[in-house]
């Protein structure tokens, strides 16, 4: 409105005070809009897993939420993960929210460990602090791309050996075996394949059949079913974490077999815990997951105060068999 046609309503009205009551608030508006936003006393650090749905992934983020309820000063937490495991393109879609919303670090457990360095690349381009946890990104693609991401996380070869080696002491030389992988793509899934390959191999089984099962426990379900009609005299079935062990042993009790094919898991979650501790499961690996965000996190912090350098770090496992527990 012009400053006349102001006026003139003001004196039409008979408020001489008009234009003022007018003019104030929007000076008033125009001033607070021309404020600087409020500027972070505390670095943003995102962490982005694989499946919620897993059981695993949430003691991770539970573990992750209580230490930062305890080092609230130190730094925010944005946590956040993807329905399935499988939904990579969903993963990928977080990775670059985070950027977009200007976290200062991102701890990122891959579902893919090709397919995420793209994604990683775009983060540290634009500044932020990536630090890889729980499924190594792949190594030969990160070359190619002239990258090095750190890895905080356990040795996955390491942690499928000791589990695996627990079931064959009670098997004998020849004896079938089956291994369940998990996906394919996922460093994860490739070394856990080969601890286990590597105890079959020193105890001289035969592995009949080696299937990925996704990670998913209605698909580890279906293959240890049809391994039992195609390989009655199985012996033991290794799995490459606890969700599809616990398809196998469903799959097991329900043909009545359960006390005659071992089982070997990978994660210790609760459910599988308690299988071991009855002796359903011959053994399983802790690699600590309420822990594993938080020693990605607390490693991300001590990056961006540029106390440390973007080195890999190995976390411990550890072997559960019945009662005992090793390092």
């Amino acid at each position: 409105m012009h400053r006349n046609g102001v006026t003139s309503e003001c004196k039409r009205l008979h408020r001489p005070d008009c234009w003022r009551l007018l003019f104030v608030p929007l000076v008033f508006t125009a001033l607070l809009g021309c404020q600087a936003a409020p500027k972070r006393t505390r670095p943003r650090v995102a962490l982005v897993m694989k499946s919620l749905a897993n059981d695993f992934f949430r003691t991770m983020e539970a573990g992750a939420r209580e230490h930062q309820l305890h080092h609230a000063q130190d730094y925010e937490l944005i946590s956040n993960g993807i329905k399935d495991e499988q939904d990579v393109g969903k993963q990928i879609d977080l990775v670059w929210q985070m950027v977009a919303q200007g976290v200062d670090a991102l701890v990122l457990a891959p579902a893919d460990s090709k397919a995420l360095v793209s994604a990683v690349k775009r983060a540290q381009a634009a500044g932020v602090v990536v630090v890889n946890i729980d499924n190594r990104l792949d190594e030969g693609v990160l070359a190619e791309k002239h990258m090095h991401v750190p890895y905080v996380g356990p040795s996955n070869l390491k942690g499928a050996a000791l589990a695996a080696s627990v079931v064959t002491q009670s098997l004998q030389a020849g004896d079938k075996v089956a291994i369940i992988e998990g996906i394919p793509t996922a460093a994860n899934a490739r070394e856990r394949k080969a601890g286990f390959a590597q105890a079959i191999s020193s105890a001289k089984l035969q592995v009949v059949s080696s299937q990925a099962g996704n990670w998913d426990m209605a698909k580890a379900n279906q293959i240890t079913a049809a391994l039992l009609t195609a390989h009655p005299d199985l012996k033991a079935i290794f799995c490459a974490n606890d969700t599809m062990a616990l398809g196998a042993v469903s799959a097991l009790r329900a043909a009545g077999r359960l006390n005659d094919v071992k089982v070997a898991g990978f994660d210790n979650i609760g459910a599988m815990s308690a299988l071991v501790k009855r002796g359903d499961v011959a053994a399983t690996v802790d690699q600590h997951g309420d822990q594993l965000a938080v020693f990605g996190i607390e490693y991300a912090l001590l990056m961006l105060k540029g106390q440390a350098a973007p080195a890999d770090k190995e976390t411990p496992v550890t072997l559960i068999s019945g009662a005992s527990a090793h390092e």
